[in-house]
């Protein structure tokens, strides 16, 4: 299958920063007092109804992911880009990393107690994005859940020079109500909504939504 320009772009993008994108925000959620609450909630609500495997999709170095697995979770990553999965294995050798796809993941029907893409629907263009909210609900199984993290807005970021490198990146913003739109239409339902201001370096509001299957 013939990958999107946009695709390819992300891989070696992430491919390129990887060691310094770990780096620079490994303890970042330490400070993020209401992203961790929404990590929290979602963990709760996955252990509430009897746990499962949880996905990090678009994992990155794993930060996420070991911070799911903190909380209870039996939580694995899956990334696009092979440099930031062996960063991921490297520095949380405990638990399981895999590359992989968005749009095409190596997953059974309903496998999934839950699946957090905590920033990793940016780079997918709109037109696309529903691709993506189709096959989490493939394998998030009937009553598991979803949790989505992005910047608000409706323009798209042009990246050409981020953690130490020059790189070729495009970023879209989101508007959280086109976000939910798409998640209804892929057959999830949208539990709770937080939109918080920018905190520095950030430039825009932040979104979290909490959907279920």
């Amino acid at each position: 299958m013939t990958e999107h320009p946009d695709v390819i772009a992300t891989r070696n993008a992430y491919d390129t920063v990887a060691v310094d994108y770990a780096a620079l925000l490994r303890d970042e959620l330490a400070g993020k007092t209401l992203d961790r609450a929404m990590l929290a909630a979602f963990a709760e609500h996955v252990l509430a109804d009897g746990g499962g495997e949880v996905a990090d999709l678009g994992c990155g170095p794993g930060r996420v992911t070991v911070h799911l697995a903190g909380l209870g979770l039996d939580a694995f990553g899956i990334d696009l880009s092979p440099a930031m999965v062996e960063v991921a294995r490297e520095s949380y050798p405990e638990l399981l990393f895999e590359v992989g796809t968005m749009a095409a993941l190596d997953l059974p029907d309903a496998a999934l107690a839950g699946a957090v893409a905590w920033y990793s629907i940016i780079h997918t263009p709109p037109e696309r994005q529903h691709i993506l909210f189709a096959e989490f609900a493939r394998v998030v199984r009937p009553g598991g859940w979803l949790l989505l993290a992005f910047q608000v807005g409706d323009d798209v970021v042009a990246l050409r020079h981020a953690y130490g490198h020059d790189l070729e990146l495009d970023a879209y913003r989101q508007s959280p109500d086109r976000i939910r739109s798409l998640l209804t239409d892929a057959g999830f339902t949208e539990h709770t909504r937080l939109v918080r201001a920018p905190e520095h370096p950030e430039k825009v509001p932040q979104a979290y939504l909490l959907a279920r299957r």
